[in-house]
């Protein structure tokens, strides 16, 4: 019989595998915490586990999400953001524009990320938003 945290983490990793994006877990998961105190909260989650464990599934899951993103090559990355990109809704050069003022993705790194890993996290996606304006700007000229 599987443990109680064994089950929550079962049925939260169905829950992210709706999300097709890594980018898009990320930015979930992110949204789930509290940026005042650093907590996590679920209701549902809370409701079935409890908050503490519901917590920290949650953290687990976030710094999870984020390690595998950086564990990606830059062009992996830079397929997920475009899928993520284009999964919005949203006109995308408004999009990328607003993203290169407000850095809104800097947000998205888990409390325990080290200092490299955010380096790095953010190098990236401040390439790959370059490749992808320059992409835009491209098709534009088509």
């Amino acid at each position: 019989m599987l443990r109680r945290e064994e089950r929550l983490e079962q049925v939260w990793n169905r829950t992210l595998e709706q999300i097709p994006t890594h980018f898009g877990r990320l930015a979930y998961l992110a949204s789930l915490r509290d940026h005042n105190s650093g907590r996590y909260r679920h209701h549902g989650l809370a409701q079935s586990f409890g908050e503490e464990e519901a917590a920290k599934i949650l953290r687990l899951s976030h710094e999870t999400v984020f390690s595998e993103w950086l564990n990606f090559r830059l062009q992996e990355q830079h397929e997920d953001l475009d899928r993520y990109l284009n999964s919005m809704g949203q006109d995308r050069r408004s999009v990328l524009e607003t993203w290169g003022t407000l850095a809104p993705y800097r947000v998205l790194a888990p409390a325990a990320a080290g200092g490299a890993e955010r380096l790095l996290y953010e190098t990236d996606l401040e390439i790959i938003l370059e490749l992808l304006r320059a992409e835009s700007a491209d098709s534009r000229s088509v």
